[in-house]
């Protein structure tokens, strides 16, 4: 479902993404091409600043955001989900808030007013919040990082975890397209 939110701001959607009939996109969301947005998601760019300004929410190309996963933002801050990202099942992402290109978010991990930067892997049930991930790093199953956590003490991506993600990322790629072919017959 698309939806405006209270300004008025109404879902920018490409043509070649594809958006569940039972996700939810509210206000300033910008999908870019070939977007799978799967069941349950709810994003929403729907909370202004207090001059009334709604920063966007933007899905890059080839991203992924799976099922119920939940995108938002305090105070019309910005959320920027790069280019062949993957946000896998019933994450939180919580702006303000960059996540880079080429990023796997793992199942029920929650990235909250930080940026992850390009490449990097964040296993499932993690926190990353309040702080930047440079590019390249690997957070494991479980781990919770914030400002004052020493990034000397985290491993970089491996080859078999960044070939994961991109085949998560490929994919959704194709699933998009197919669901789109599906919708258009019917």
């Amino acid at each position: 479902m698309l939806r405006p939110n209270p300004r008025g701001d109404f879902p920018v959607v490409s043509e070649s993404a594809f958006v569940d009939p039972t996700a939810i996109l509210c206000g300033h969301v910008i999908v870019e091409d070939d977007v799978f947005i799967g069941p349950y998601a709810v994003i929403r760019a729907d909370e202004a600043d207090e001059n009334g300004h709604v920063e966007p929410i933007r899905i890059g190309s080839g991203s992924n955001i799976q099922d119920g996963v939940v995108i938002h933002s305090k105070d019309g801050a910005a959320v920027t989900i790069g280019s062949r990202t993957s946000i896998a099942h019933r994450s939180i992402i919580h702006g303000p808030c960059t996540v880079g290109d080429e990023v796997f978010i793992g199942f029920n991990s929650v990235i909250f007013n930080c940026t992850v930067e390009r490449g990097c892997v964040v296993r499932h049930n993690s926190v990353v919040e309040d702080c930047v991930l440079p590019t390249g790093f690997y957070i494991p199953s479980t781990t919770t990082i914030h400002s004052n956590t020493d990034l000397l003490t985290i491993p970089q991506v491996t080859q078999d975890a960044t070939a994961f993600s991109e085949s998560v990322a490929e994919m959704n790629v194709s699933l998009a397209r197919s669901y789109r072919r599906i919708a258009n017959e019917l």
